[in-house]
């Protein structure tokens, strides 16, 4: 009997999940180029695998023909995510894996790849650098180094964001930092699935960027995917396998400020320290931490060490965020402010559209009654108070008439609808209004 050809089958450890990496599960036995295969001609269509020629007998079964795979085509997976949502499906370049950095990077930077050295860095750096690529949409390219010396994909992303001494990638970047639980979770973190038993299949990681509703059910994700990097609010902890995610934070980052620089222990300057006039390194600190919780957008430029009306609005949409009304809101910075932007406490600002005063209107929202009042059987003047902001708001379409002080039903589907309108699903939508509900509707 005439020998069966032999093939050595090789699994390739790439594992980048931004949309990139169903180079295997396609392409069977065609290796990726860090493992020594060729890359693809620009422009070709068809990988050719020969798996054995037909009527090969091996023992008693028959190995089959050869098949040709289209490259460029989305196999039909049921219950996909859309192309654009950072999921390996419909794309064919596996990761690339731990490397140095390239370009003039490579021999200005110590260090080498796979070694950990824990750089000093802060949360607002960490931010900043994801956001230099987020402005200037970095192409997803698992071969290519932008000019800074990192790879273009999900992990070569995060090595930069971390200022690590070479690129990473999925299964290596855990050995750089610690398990963090949920609730731990602030700005400079990530969020990683690396599948060891697939590394090809989901394996991608995200930066957090801070949580976009109390309930904690979606934030803002820093990531490199197709087309380029991007910066969006994800549900939590991703698209697809998010029970896979794991929350891992750098070891090298500042615990203190997130957002600020120096040590955790230095007190509250004083209230003279803040306001029109000031200029010392406090505001800066100030501005980072403000920064690092999702306050970018109020800043042109800096933040530095003189005070601007910059400082003053994005310190009160951090203190309305955590709640705060009236003096405790003013948008100049107390202790108890000063502790949470430096000890990483508290709620983050919330999203551009979605805060409150803080945008200029000076406006303060009422006080929150509490929740007790929002039930079936209560009657209470805050009840009409809350109907009459949503008809103010457009959500009024639920009420026959009124709308009154006792409780409805129309006031719970209303409420739901609102909810539902700032992208809050399942619990955070069941139509009682907590504190953030109430803080929204009446921003």
């Amino acid at each position: 009997m005439e020998a069966a050809p032999l093939f050595e089958e090789f699994v390739p450890e790439s594992d980048c999940d931004c949309p990139g990496c169903i180079h295997w599960r396609r392409t069977a036995l065609v290796l990726p180029p860090r493992l020594g295969g060729r890359p693809a001609a620009h422009g070709a269509r068809r990988a050719l695998v020969l798996a054995a020629a037909a009527g090969t007998v091996l023992g008693a079964q028959t190995l089959p023909a050869a098949a040709s795979v289209e490259v460029g085509a989305r196999p039909a997976v049921p219950g996909t995510v859309p192309a654009d949502d950072g999921s390996d499906e419909g794309t064919d370049n596996p990761q690339g894996g731990v490397s140095p950095l390239h370009g003039d990077a490579a021999t200005s930077t110590p260090g080498a790849p796979g070694v950990a050295a824990y750089r000093a860095t802060t949360r607002a750096e960490i931010i900043e650098r994801a956001q230099k690529w987020v402005a200037a949409k970095v192409p997803y390219d698992m071969e290519k180094y932008w000019p800074d010396g990192y790879r273009q994909d999900c992990s070569g992303f995060v090595s930069m964001a971390w200022n690590l001494s070479g690129n990473e990638w999925t299964g290596s970047l855990g050995t750089y930092a610690v398990r963090i639980a949920k609730e731990q979770l602030q700005p400079g973190d990530i969020l990683l699935f690396h599948n060891p038993a697939n590394p090809t299949k989901g394996s991608h990681v995200t930066i957090f960027g801070g949580w976009t509703d109390t309930a904690r059910t979606h934030y803002t994700a820093y990531e490199q995917a197709r087309p380029h990097t991007r910066k969006q609010v994800t549900p939590y902890a991703y698209w697809t396998n998010g029970d896979r995610y794991l929350a891992y934070r750098y070891k090298g980052v500042s615990e203190g400020a997130p957002g600020g620089s120096g040590s955790v222990t230095t007190p509250y300057p004083g209230a003279r320290s803040f306001g029109p006039g000031a200029n010392n390194p406090y505001v800066t600190r100030l501005g980072k931490a403000l920064v690092a919780r999702g306050g970018k957008r109020f800043y042109r430029s800096g933040p530095g060490p003189r005070w601007s009306e910059a400082d003053r609005r994005a310190t009160q949409a951090f203190q309305l965020a955590q709640g705060w009304r009236g003096r405790d809101a003013d948008g100049l910075p107390g202790p108890t402010t000063w502790s949470y932007l430096m000890k990483g406490k508290g709620r983050n600002i919330p999203a551009a559209g979605a805060d409150g005063p803080a945008t200029g209107s000076g406006a303060a929202a009422p006080g929150y009654p509490g929740r007790a009042v929002f039930r079936p059987g209560r009657t209470d003047p805050a009840i009409e108070r809350l109907g009459r902001q949503l008809v103010k708001k457009g959500f009024g379409r639920h009420y026959a008439k009124g709308p009154g002080p006792a409780w409805s039903e129309s006031d719970r589907r209303n409420v739901e609808a609102f909810q539902r309108s700032q992208g809050w699903r399942g619990a955070a939508a069941d139509g009682y209004p907590g504190p953030e509900t109430w803080r929204r509707l009446f921003r």
